[in-house]
């Protein structure tokens, strides 16, 4: 028996899919087993899934590659879609979008974006503005190009991501790593686990064709974050201060509240501690 929801765009009910399909089964398609509360059927697609995806079940692999339409037919219809790979080249993407029929053949196009397509060029301003969702964005980058056809053509629900940590992906690492500089300049953050729950709230609530910015809402500066590893971990290599750009602080209030509608909470709102217990933990990936 199917489970209905109510749209926020009208009155109309809206029943939901059973299935939904990951398309491009990375890092984050590894952290959403709080999917299968409103799903009976997760499938999962990768270029090569046999060897990629080997945590899943055969009977859940998919065979998609962009880049090839023989492929595309994989994906089965009437089911809820979650774009996870940068959705690029624009021509691939438009042809992709008008063979499969996405507005018309599926249900809900829920497509992860960066909020790298903010970074329209250096800002003089410090601490700089905060950025909503009507920020202007860098239209010569590739996947922005693709994100707004998905959509302003096919209805997508675009989901712009800061940057993920997690299991395997720890700041702490990066900072140690001389991966990333002691700077000034602003990062704006989401654990992999709360970036889970915001798709699926995004799913079943967002409104289709609009943008969602997604962090914990607390930008920090790279100086402030390795100051906190310097007091819990001891020495680290003092990285030289060489990236003098400000950076970005994240307006997330649309997203608050979604998850306010959805009835969902950030589980991970003090980064400082979620950062120390991903240091005691072993790296790790948990589908």
């Amino acid at each position: 028996m199917q489970t209905v929801l109510k749209s926020r765009q009208s009155s109309t009910l809206i029943p939901t899919q059973e299935a939904l399909v990951i398309l491009g089964s990375g890092y984050v398609a590894r952290f959403m087993p709080s999917l299968h509360r409103f799903y009976t059927k997760i499938l999962y697609t990768s270029r090569d899934p046999d060897h990629h995806l080997a945590w899943v079940p055969q009977n859940r692999r998919i065979r998609f590659d962009l880049a090839q339409p023989e492929t595309w037919t994989n994906v089965p219809s009437r089911a809820d879609l979650l774009w996870c790979f940068p959705a690029a080249p624009l021509k691939a993407v438009e042809d992709f979008g008008r063979a499969a029929g996405l507005f018309q053949t599926y249900g809900r196009l829920l497509v992860l974006g960066s909020t790298s397509a903010y970074d329209a060029g250096p800002s003089a301003e410090y601490p700089p503005p905060w950025l909503d969702e009507t920020a202007p964005v860098d239209f010569s980058k590739p996947r922005v190009q693709g994100e707004e056809f998905l959509r302003k053509e096919c209805a997508a629900t675009l989901l712009r991501i800061a940057g993920i940590y997690g299991p395997g992906r720890n700041p702490y690492q990066w900072i140690r790593s001389g991966r990333v500089s002691l700077s000034e300049k602003y990062v704006n953050l989401i654990h992999v686990e709360d970036l889970a729950e915001i798709c699926l709230a995004a799913l079943r609530y967002g409104v289709p064709g609009a943008v969602y910015n997604v962090s914990d809402g607390i930008p920090r500066t790279w100086r402030e974050i390795g100051r906190q590893l310097d007091a819990n971990a001891g020495a680290h290599r003092e990285a030289p201060d060489a990236n003098q750009q400000s950076g970005k602080r994240i307006n997330t209030a649309k997203l608050r509240l979604l998850l306010q509608q959805a009835g969902i909470s950030i589980r991970h709102p003090d980064l400082f501690l979620s950062l120390e217990r991903l240091d005691d933990e072993k790296p790790g990936i948990h589908p």
